[in-house]
C-alpha cells in the first residue's frame, strides 16, 4: 500500500513523476494512490449543498486527478508538497466550472410518482415501437461518425453548424451532406425505401 501522506519522500514524488511522465502506468496509479485520498478528504464538505446534487465531490476529484495526471508535462514540482497544491488549484478550478454551470440551470423539481405515465417518448410515438426497434439496430450498423451525425441532427435537433463544430467538418454545408449521406446509409439498413 502506497503512502498516503505525498510529502513523505519527496524524491519519491518527483522520481514517480518522471517515470509517469514516461508513460509508466503503474507511477500513476502510485501517484493515484498517493494523492486521491489526500485530496477527498480536503474536497469533502467545498461543494455547496445546492450543487450537490449536480455533481459528486469524489467524482469531481476523480476527473481532476486524472485530467491533472493527463498534462503531467506542464507540472514542476517545487518542493515538498507541490503536487498535493496543484491538484487542490485544479480541483478549486473545476469546482468553480461546476458552480457556474449549477447556477445557469433552473432548479430542481420533485415530480410526483403517484402520477402515471404512459406517454411514449417523441421519436416512439413519430416511428412506433417496433419501428424503433429496427432504427435502433440500424444505427449501430453505421459508422460511429454516421452514427453521431444522425443522432445529433435527427435525435437532438443539433443545426449542421453545431454538427460540423462537433465532428470537425469545415462546414454546415459539410455537415449538412454528411447527415444526408448517413440517414440514406440509414434507411438501406432499416430495409426501407428511400
Amino acid at each position: 500500500m502506497p503512502d498516503s501522506d505525498p510529502n513523505a519522500g519527496t524524491d519519491a514524488t518527483i522520481h514517480l513523476l518522471e517515470r509517469a511522465r514516461r508513460g509508466d502506468s503503474a507511477a500513476v496509479d502510485d501517484l493515484f494512490a498517493r494523492h486521491v485520498p489526500l485530496l477527498q478528504r480536503w474536497a469533502r464538505g467545498r461543494l455547496p449543498r445546492w450543487a450537490r446534487d449536480i455533481v459528486d465531490t469524489s467524482d469531481l476529484v476523480q476527473e481532476t486527478v486524472l485530467e491533472t495526471f493527463k498534462r503531467l508535462d506542464g507540472f514542476e514540482p517545487r518542493g515538498d508538497g507541490a503536487l498535493q497544491a496543484y491538484l487542490r488549484q485544479a480541483f478549486i478550478n473545476r469546482l468553480r466550472n461546476q458552480l457556474r454551470k449549477a447556477i445557469k440551470r433552473p432548479a430542481a423539481e420533485e415530480l410526483d410518482s403517484a402520477v402515471p405515465n404512459d406517454a411514449t417518448s417523441p421519436l416512439e410515438a413519430a416511428i412506433g415501437r417496433e419501428m424503433l426497434e429496427h432504427y435502433e439496430a440500424a444505427l449501430q450498423r453505421l459508422s460511429p461518425d454516421e452514427r453521431d451525425a444522425v443522432v445529433m441532427r435527427i435525435e437532438l435537433g443539433f443545426s449542421f453548424a453545431e454538427v460540423a463544430a462537433a465532428l470537425g467538418k469545415p462546414s454546415p454545408d459539410a455537415a449538412r451532406m454528411m447527415v444526408v449521406r448517413a440517414v440514406v446509409k440509414l434507411a438501406k439498413e432499416m430495409d426501407v425505401n428511400v
